[in-house]
């Protein structure tokens, strides 16, 4: 096996086991941080080794068998050697060969105790997000960091500040105790909401859409539905994320220019994805996140977009803002009374939002403000909009857009 084979099936086994391999590992010493080095310095000896004696047929439980030798060595220049070696040892009798079964004890529950460790309200949601995408995802800093636009160095300084936090506010790796469950649950599926998001639709940058990010976030949700089956949010969350990304190839033209809803060719939308998002929709419940896959569902049941049921959607909207409200709430609850019942009235709802503060930099607002304008042939107050949501947003491929659409106002 050749050097760059060997680092290629590394890298492979790398992505597919380093959350258990962490998790298995963090359960053992109690400190993510540390957990993290030790599977980064098995990772390195299977790139010194691997190219020599080839890939071993159980290569995670390889992984997981050089990290804990590792640990053992840092243990023993500890003075508390005896005791964390005792702990340490009882997982390591099974297993001292490299092709030994895993070795991770109970790999769901570490797995559980890792999300909610990653994702602990002691963590800025930047610091959540990094945190997750790479001792969940498997993503390295560099990855990371072209998928979000910033710096690698401050990627990983939000890594590093991360892991320092959790060490020095003391965080159990556990699965927080049923009464705390909810609350952490919810941070939880925010930051996998949010990867995909900035996935489905990118901040910023010359890409309308960063499908890896989508497929990561994806994979996250699924991962933690298998984990927290009797958890109905989990399932809404999967039952969204996987509708959503039914419509991923059919978001971008042939150069890679945004497609809008209302324009797609449907028959590009994946079906696959929508049979599982409606399938974890019979699993979910009445929460945000569910709500939201119940809306996604009507379109993805709509096989041209004058099938959509813009009042039933319309009326989702209305439950959503009873359980989780908000200014964009209210600007796609606007919209879809637009769709169901004409833009002049879904124009009075969105000017209602036109001073709301945290709408000030959000350059949807004047976006769907322009579009309704356009609707009622008020084409110059339309094409001032667009320009001005142009203006505001980020991302190339959306300002591209909105000027052609301020242009197409005449």
């Amino acid at each position: 096996m050749t050097a760059s084979d060997a680092r290629r099936a590394v890298e492979a086994v790398w992505r597919i086991e380093s959350a258990r391999l962490i998790a298995g590992l963090a359960r053992v010493v109690r400190d993510v941080g540390l957990a993290e080095e030790l599977a980064q310095d098995a990772l390195v000896s299977a790139l010194e080794q691997w190219p020599e004696s080839g890939i071993p047929r159980n290569p995670g439980a390889w992984l997981m068998t050089a990290a804990k030798n590792r640990a053992i060595d840092q243990i023993r220049r500890r003075q508390n050697y005896q005791r964390k070696l005792a702990e340490i040892g009882r997982d390591q009798e099974s297993d001292h060969a490299p092709d030994a079964g895993e070795g991770v004890g109970d790999i769901k529950d570490d797995l559980l105790r890792l999300v909610f460790t990653a994702c602990h309200p002691v963590l800025s949601t930047e610091a959540q997000v990094a945190l997750t995408l790479r001792m969940l995802g498997g993503l390295t800093t560099d990855e990371i960091a072209r998928a979000f636009l910033v710096a690698e160095s401050t990627v990983a300084q939000r890594i590093v500040r991360a892991k320092k936090t959790l060490a020095k506010a003391d965080v159990p790796f556990e699965v927080p105790a049923e009464n705390e469950r909810d609350a952490r649950l919810s941070s939880v599926l925010g930051v996998i909401y949010l990867i995909f998001n900035e996935g489905y639709s990118a901040t910023a940058g010359d890409d309308w859409m960063r499908p890896a990010l989508c497929a990561d976030a994806l994979r996250l949700a699924r991962v933690l539905a298998g984990l927290m089956p009797r958890e109905p949010e989990v399932h809404g969350l999967v039952a969204l994320l996987e509708i959503q990304a039914s419509r991923s190839r059919a978001r971008t033209g042939p150069n890679g220019e945004p497609v809008l809803l209302m324009d797609q060719n449907r028959a590009l939308w994946d079906q696959l994805h929508i049979r599982r998002g409606l399938a974890a929709l019979e699993k979910s419940g009445r929460g945000p996140y569910s709500i939201q896959a119940r809306i996604a569902a009507c379109h993805a049941r709509a096989r041209t977009p004058e099938d959509t049921d813009w009042t039933l959607i319309a009326g989702l909207y209305e439950t959503l803002a009873l359980v989780a409200p908000s200014p964009i709430v209210a600007l796609n609850h606007a919209v879809a009374i637009g769709m169901a019942f004409g833009p002049a009235t879904a124009l009075e709802l969105v000017d209602e939002l036109v001073d709301e503060p945290a709408l000030k930099d959000y350059h949807l607002l004047p976006s769907v403000r322009g579009d309704l304008l356009a609707k009622l042939g008020r084409t110059d107050e339309a094409r001032t909009e667009f320009e001005r949501a142009a203006s505001m947003t980020r991302n190339a491929r959306e300002r591209t857009l909105l000027l052609d659409r301020a242009a197409a106002c005449g």
